[in-house]
């Protein structure tokens, strides 16, 4: 597996890859859906473009030979990082792909930003999300915001929230 920053000649795969993570049926095939809670698409051509052309932002894949297998973003926030679309193709999602690219992301952006905190949103409905970013060392805050309206997807639940998690990137001594 190879770790590089995306490019916009990564656009068409990326859009693809996140979309089919998160939403719609392709996304049953992994355990990371959100297709019981949004219909929709999580992301577009023109908001990708964006975070990828913003300077505060970076935009990770880890690849083989043959196609983007996961991708995350990350969005430096002061002395933060700020960590979201993390993605990974629905039927390689248990075999350590996602670990590895959130593991690679921690370290390039404290390399990079010198950023000493993480922090990410997850549904509050998903524990078993929340429990995977737990086992990484992220811990929840306490902080819940309401969920963000866009008119790429409609909630398919009423009580959407998001719970706010983070993580110390600075070595423990």
């Amino acid at each position: 597996m190879i770790f590089r920053h995306a490019t916009s000649n990564d656009t068409t795969t990326i859009v693809s890859l996140v979309n089919r993570s998160y939403r719609g049926d392709s996304s049953r095939l992994g355990w990371a859906t959100e297709a019981d809670l949004l219909s929709g698409k999580r992301i577009d051509r023109t908001e990708l473009s964006q975070l990828l052309n913003d300077t505060n932002s970076l935009i990770l894949i880890a690849h083989n030979k043959a196609s983007i297998l996961a991708v995350i973003h990350a969005h430096r926030e002061n002395n933060s990082v700020h960590f979201g679309l993390f993605a990974v193709e629905p039927t390689l999602q248990t075999n350590g792909i996602g670990k590895s690219l959130l593991a690679y992301a921690e370290s390039e952006v404290c390399r990079r930003w010198g950023v000493s905190t993480a922090f990410m949103e997850v549904i509050t409905h998903r524990s078993e999300l929340i429990a995977y970013y737990e086992r990484r060392g992220y811990v929840r805050t306490g902080e819940i915001v309401a969920f963000p309206h866009s008119d790429l997807w409609e909630k398919r639940v009423n009580s959407l929230e998001l719970t706010v998690l983070s993580k110390s990137l600075v070595a423990k001594s």
